[in-house]
């Protein structure tokens, strides 16, 4: 287990902490299992019965494991509340995956919060691009995306739900 960084001003009211843990890890479950009810909520059938745990199954964990991957998770209080994991998609190039914030916890800036950690955790792992791709039901995503940099990879004119998958992109920053 390693501890990140401390968490922005603006987040620092209450104890949070930022570690980098193994997919199996206790603490990792409670978002994955209300990530996996949120996808069969939003999406029921679109993508085919039973797709949010094929989803959640389709990488092995060990991809999310340094040094080409991790997975970050917030605690609040001792309890996780936002989370989200890279692995690697080409030389330089990350793949954001799972970016989460609990239910009971949203509005509150976490999952930008997440995303800056795992950008610059990338970019010290050597990285200096990241991708990531989003369901057309999830435009809460699609907007902290476009207001954080991502450069989008698909029209945005058009209708969401014939993209399927909404692709984004990001230059990184090079950290030490």
């Amino acid at each position: 287990m390693e501890q990140l960084t401390e968490p922005p001003a603006s987040l620092q009211a209450s104890e949070l902490t930022v570690l980098s843990l193994p997919m199996h890890d206790a603490r990792v479950r409670p978002l994955l299992d209300e990530l996996a009810h949120e996808y069969d909520t939003r999406y029921g059938n679109l993508f085919g019965r039973g797709a949010a745990a094929e989803e959640l199954n389709r990488y092995p964990a060990a991809e999310f494991t340094a040094p080409g991957g991790a997975l970050l998770i917030v605690q609040e209080n001792g309890e996780s509340v936002a989370g989200g994991a890279f692995r690697r998609h080409g030389p330089d190039t990350a793949e954001l995956k799972r970016i989460w914030t609990h239910s009971a916890h949203r509005r509150r800036g976490l999952a930008r919060f997440v995303l800056s950690e795992l950008e610059a955790l990338a970019a010290r792992r050597g990285y200096s691009r990241v991708y990531l791709t989003t369901g057309p039901r999830q435009p809460e995503a699609k907007h902290l995306y476009l207001n954080s940099g991502y450069e989008p990879l698909f029209d945005l004119a058009a209708d969401p739900e014939t993209i399927k998958f909404l692709a984004f992109s990001k230059d990184l920053e090079p950290r030490g």
